[in-house]
């Protein structure tokens, strides 16, 4: 059950905000799951551009069922409710990804890295593991007909699909567990020195302008490999060695490429490529 009462400047923002598509803001102290809250929304008609946005989560997720947690008021926590068209859907993911790196490089004045298949990393200075800075979660909500449990068939183009993506963004470090500390980095510890305090009203505003241009080539036929493009030069992933979970199996390789429908290409160590879906990926030292 969500709250009402919250210190978010939420006026401030939608003000900030006049003229995109994500007027329709709301903020509580406490929620669930600012994705559950906006899934519901969507299911009662809920229009693209609405955004909930909480202090603190309860049942915050990650993907594959893992759980966010973070202490009230020190990240933000928050959800947009997109419908784009069906041929958009794998584009949604890249586009509020990059437009969370660009708030964050606009507002701290560091670039983070783009992780696949959704997390925004921070390098180590000294070479070692990359540390988390946010995470993207996107639950699409496809039409009856349009998933495997209902006998999946290709929605036509035109269909438009309920997309909630949450975004959890990690902004002051106080607080944080100790056993996330060379796991997990926060906006105030990237920030340059002597620089105004991060608000998360500044990073929710830069994210959600950016957004608006991202989203806007996403679901244009001709944007969307200038999605990718942006995409593949923020990415901390190509290049890179890896190890990828996969559930049954480890693979690991040099991820070489993204495709079109988002896809990571990794060339293993025998040499072939495999082309991934779904994994969890760590970056590896260069040995």
């Amino acid at each position: 059950m969500a709250t009402e009462e919250s210190s978010f400047a939420v006026d401030e923002v939608r003000a900030a905000l006049a003229g995109t598509r994500f007027t329709e803001l709301h903020w509580v102290a406490q929620t669930g799951s600012t994705n559950l809250d906006l899934l519901a929304h969507a299911a009662d008609g809920g229009g693209e551009g609405s955004v909930r946005g909480a202090d603190h989560q309860t049942a915050g997720r990650g993907r594959r069922g893992r759980s966010w947690s973070a202490p009230p008021t020190a990240a933000v926590l928050v959800s947009v409710l997109l419908r784009p068209p069906a041929p958009a859907v794998d584009l949604v993911t890249p586009a509020v990804a990059l437009a969370a790196a660009e708030a964050v490089e606009q507002r701290c004045g560091r670039a983070p890295g783009i992780k696949w298949p959704n997390d925004l990393v921070v390098a180590a200075a000294d070479g070692g593991p990359d540390r988390k800075l946010a995470g993207i979660l996107a639950e699409a909500a496809w039409p009856p007909g349009a998933d495997v449990a209902s006998g999946w068939r290709s929605p036509s183009a035109s269909t438009r699909v309920a997309v909630v993506v949450g975004l959890g963004l990690n902004v002051r470090a106080a607080g944080r567990a100790p056993e996330l500390a060379d796991i997990a980095i926060a906006c105030d510890e990237i920030a340059i020195p002597g620089s105004p305090p991060v608000r998360r009203e500044d990073l929710v505003v830069a994210w959600l302008a950016a957004l608006e241009h991202w989203y806007a080539r996403a679901v244009d036929p001709a944007g969307r490999d200038e999605v990718w493009d942006a995409w593949r030069r923020r990415s901390a992933t190509l290049g890179r060695r890896v190890r990828v979970d996969l559930g049954a199996e480890d693979l690991e390789g040099e991820a070489v490429a993204v495709t079109a429908g988002g896809q990571l290409v990794v060339r293993t160590l025998e040499g072939d490529e495999r082309t991934l879906a779904v994994g969890d990926v760590t970056h590896l030292r260069t040995r």
